[in-house]
């Protein structure tokens, strides 16, 4: 059987340089696995984010993943090796679940009214990536907790760094309560530009929102050993470097989107590998 790998990759670095170019500092077993994760979740995602929206492809891909689950063949080789994964590193199940939950309130265009909605969406979306990785690096359960925040605080930046791209998407993750309150009627820039400063002062509020699950998620670094340790820093720290970005200037969301080079990372990441 030829490697799979090369497959893996391809969808793992066009999905994520961060994820992708950090990833390179955990040993190849583990790098693999990563790769089988996220390809995993990236298909599907991708099916739900493109213009229009593939969602017979979703649908059928979804149904694959039962399918495997139920022991029957299907020809989907991302679903397969994937629910290798599951089995070899006993995921939960209902984490998976979770995981599609959030896709489809993506397909129906779900309303998201308050933070516990965002945090419902989340929970799907990234603190189950979180879990998924404390399995993968075979994590004890007291790490869970953290392994959600930290899933959350890179979903949230995600959030800002993509306002431009999800209103084509004709998507708001942010609790309309809180937009609400700071006179802010809508996220397009035809609209922040005429109340600048209240903008300005919503935005760094989710930055605000965001340290507070990356702190979180710090405590549990303790659990994880060195050497997993240096790829998942890495990552955490260009998030960090994407929200100070941000918060600098909240405006340039609508410009570009905010993002590391390749080398930025490498070079956190070597920086990384030889700090205490």
């Amino acid at each position: 059987m030829n490697d799979p790998t090369p497959e893996l990759n391809k969808v793992f670095s066009n999905g994520s340089t961060t994820y992708f170019t950090s990833s390179f500092f955990f040993p190849p077993n583990v790098q693999r696995d990563v790769a089988r994760l996220y390809a995993f979740v990236r298909i599907a995602d991708d099916y739900v984010d493109s213009i229009p929206q593939k969602k017979d492809e979703y649908f059928a891909f979804k149904e694959d993943y039962l399918r495997t689950m139920k022991g029957q063949k299907t020809e989907n080789f991302f679903v397969h090796t994937f629910v290798e994964l599951m089995h070899e590193k006993k995921f939960d199940p209902s984490w998976v679940e979770a995981f599609f939950t959030s896709m489809e309130m993506d397909i129906t265009g779900y309303t998201y009214k308050t933070i516990a909605d965002t945090e419902k969406y989340m929970y799907g979306s990234a603190a189950v990536i979180g879990l998924f990785m404390a399995k993968i690096l075979g994590l004890p359960e007291k790490s869970y907790d953290a392994a959600q925040s930290l899933g959350n605080a890179f979903q949230y930046i995600n959030f800002l760094r993509d306002i431009k791209e999800d209103l084509t998407l004709k998507r708001n993750y942010f609790p309309q309560d809180e937009l609400t309150q700071a006179g802010i009627l809508s996220l397009e820039e035809s609209e922040t530009r005429k109340k600048p400063d209240d903008f300005i002062y919503w935005m760094r509020k989710q930055i605000s929102r965001y340290i507070v699950w990356q702190h979180q998620a710090t405590v549990a670094y303790e659990y994880i050993p060195r050497r997993y340790r240096i790829p998942i820093k890495t990552a955490a720290d260009m998030y960090y470097w994407t929200a100070m970005q941000i918060e600098k200037n909240p405006f340039i969301v609508y410009r570009k989107k905010v993002k590391p080079s390749r080398w930025t990372i490498v070079l956190k990441g070597i920086v990384n590998t030889f700090s205490p």
